[in-house]
């Protein structure tokens, strides 16, 4: 599967001008009803509002991914829209955003699907990509970037390519053992995860720094770090809005942050770690996983967010349990 089998040419609209963030956000869902991906668009767009109640979806750098899971989702798909003059989208970094990609992914979205929406997410990290997806000019064009880039076809422009190689030149020979270790994590786990992981990654690329990044998302964790790794590693990262293993950091100068700030303040927190300007994380009791906002100085906000939404995150399974059932007592029409 492709991305282009998700987002289909009527679910594109390029060079548009929406009034504000509500009427942007309105404008993708019809586009996502659009191609046929919504079996309750009022659902869906309730879903996505709430989701962006939790906190922003305009990732900075231009770029906003509004999505959800939701019930009212009948087949996973995207939306994409271009707004070249930009717009105020509440954006991280205070900017206006340019390319909107809406994610729709039912609550029983396979893995498939997902890994999909996740390989999307990372490839508009790419700024050279980024650009030119917002200055094309034909549905058939914008379409046609995402196949190159896909296929590792996509070439940047030549001076800015050069430019790029230039400072892989500059940077410092890279270490003989992992030097930077990451973990990214958001409740739904399908766009902020990844692109927060590969914002860290290509940061770190270009500085000559070794990276490893292990991602906490809706099909689990992956790139697990291991305790040898963890023993080794100049600095740590933890970019998290949602619980995740902890403990396995104690005695370790941990920088420990939101996961916006993974995509927004890459270079910031690589620093902060390498030169050790963090706190020391001490695990707790006994226990064998402790959440990041046990963490010493966190605000008491911040904690209750993080937790409220790793209970969202463990809850989402016996939601869709539970529609299930409703669905067969209704089918067979048994009310005993």
């Amino acid at each position: 599967m492709r991305i282009t089998d998700l987002l289909k040419s009527e679910s594109i609209a390029l060079g548009q001008k929406p009034a504000d963030k509500q009427s942007a956000i309105r404008q993708l869902a019809d586009l996502m009803a659009a191609s046929g991906n919504l079996s309750d668009k009022e659902q869906y767009l309730k879903d996505v509002f709430t989701r962006e109640a939790s906190g922003t979806t305009g990732l900075g750098d231009g770029i906003a991914t509004p999505h959800a899971k939701s019930t009212g989702v009948k087949e996973a798909g995207l939306a994409a829209m271009t707004v070249p003059a930009g717009m105020d989208f509440e954006s991280m970094d205070g900017k206006p955003a340019r390319l909107f990609f809406m994610i729709a992914a039912p609550d029983s979205a396979n893995d498939a699907h997902i890994q999909i929406l996740q390989q999307l997410a990372m490839m508009i990290m790419d700024p050279d990509f980024k650009e030119a997806l917002i200055a094309a000019k034909t549905k058939e064009e914008f379409l046609h970037l995402i196949d190159l880039k896909e296929d590792g076809k996509f070439e940047a422009p030549k001076a800015e390519a050069a430019a790029s190689e230039g400072e892989a030149v500059d940077a410092a020979p890279a270490s003989d053992h992992i030097q930077i270790l990451a973990v990214t994590a958001c409740p739904t786990g399908i766009a902020h995860t990844f692109m927060a992981a590969e914002s860290l990654e290509q940061h770190a690329k270009k500085r000559g720094i070794s990276i490893k990044v292990e991602t906490n998302g809706s099909g689990g964790a992956k790139n697990i770090l291991t305790d040898a790794e963890i023993a080794a590693a100049d600095g740590i990262i933890v970019a998290a809005d949602k619980n995740v293993a902890m403990a396995r950091f104690n005695g370790k100068k941990v920088v420990i942050t939101k996961v916006a700030d993974g995509i927004n303040k890459a270079d910031e927190l690589i620093d902060r770690a390498l030169k050790g300007d963090a706190p020391v994380y001490h695990a707790s009791g006994s226990d064998t996983e402790e959440s990041a906002a046990d963490v010493q100085g966190e605000s008491l906000g911040r904690q209750i967010y993080k937790h409220l939404m790793n209970g969202v995150s463990h809850m989402l399974p016996f939601v869709v349990g539970g529609g299930i059932l409703i669905a067969l007592a209704f089918l067979f029409d048994d009310y005993s």
